[in-house]
């Protein structure tokens, strides 16, 4: 696991098990704020970082959405209070323990698992949290899921974003339109840093950049299936136009980048196919 001091609190941790996912840990004169789990597998590393290098205890684990390399290892961080999304505990109630069951099968280290939803939730509009001097403002951001939420430290200007801001955006679960108005809106606040969901820090000169080149992407795939859906062979037109063709490069997130570029355009060709199906009569005229 890397692990950088992003500022005087502030500490950031990616993943060498999975497609380099990040947390976070914001470090304050009694106690911590931790900002998603990363893989169970390295969870405790993250606790044992903030327990015994820096001494605190943890007060908070902070989750930017449901998905399992993101929170499912809430559970390594006892007695600490839990937030998220409102939707972010209603998906890891409903859907977590079928796909926890699944996983246990496969690695013996999720049988130990037990999932621990957020105990302190919000559904509109931004929650305020204090700690020492420093204060955390968090609010939704919908695009890659629809529970998602980014944490800004208000007086660092660092944003910690959840996957509503990767290498590679990715919508199998969310929305395309949504992605784009939530990373257009990161250009407007006075960043020092964007740390994603997954992959290396974004630095203040490379922002304006990085959210061009998101947003370019997601207009490219979403131009894509347009014209695959007049096209007799749709799908096979959608596989035969790689990511770097849509302005990313494959070598991505560890190469992960094709397979979810891949998935990417057949997500969103079925969800146009059935938005045109059930269109209103006259919709397509």
């Amino acid at each position: 696991m890397q692990r950088e001091r992003v500022s005087e609190s502030v500490y950031w941790f990616q993943s060498e098990t999975y497609a380099q996912v990040s947390a976070g840990v914001i470090a304050g004169p009694q106690w911590a704020v931790v900002i998603d789990t990363l893989m169970p597998q390295e969870s405790l590393e993250i606790r044992e970082f903030v327990e015994n290098k820096l001494e605190l205890p943890i007060r908070y684990v902070i989750n930017t959405h449901y998905h399992a390399d993101h929170c499912w290892g809430n559970c390594f961080f006892p007695g600490a209070t839990v937030i998220g999304h409102d939707l972010c505990r209603q998906m890891l109630v409903d859907r977590t323990p079928e796909a926890l069951e699944v996983a246990s099968q496969e690695n013996p280290l999720y049988k130990k698992l037990s999932i621990v939803p957020p105990q302190i939730t919000f559904r509109e509009g931004t929650l305020s949290l204090q700690i020492g001097k420093r204060h955390l403002k968090l609010f939704t951001a919908p695009g890659h899921s629809d529970d998602g939420i980014a944490v800004l430290v208000e007086e660092d200007r660092i944003l910690f974003t959840g996957d509503s801001f990767m290498p590679l955006p990715f919508i199998v679960e969310g929305n395309l339109n949504q992605y784009i108005q939530t990373i257009q809106g990161y250009n407007d606040m006075g960043l020092e840093n964007i740390i994603q969901g997954h992959g290396d820090i974004i630095l203040r000169g490379e922002i304006e950049e990085k959210i061009k080149e998101n947003v370019t992407y997601l207009r490219a795939i979403q131009k894509a299936v347009k014209t695959a859906t007049r096209r007799k062979n749709p799908l096979e037109v959608l596989d035969s136009i790689g990511v770097e063709a849509c302005g990313k490069s494959r070598i991505l997130l560890g190469g992960l980048a094709s397979e979810l570029h891949r998935r990417n355009l057949r997500s969103l060709y079925y969800k146009t196919i059935d938005e045109e199906e059930n269109a209103p009569i006259g919709a397509h005229v």
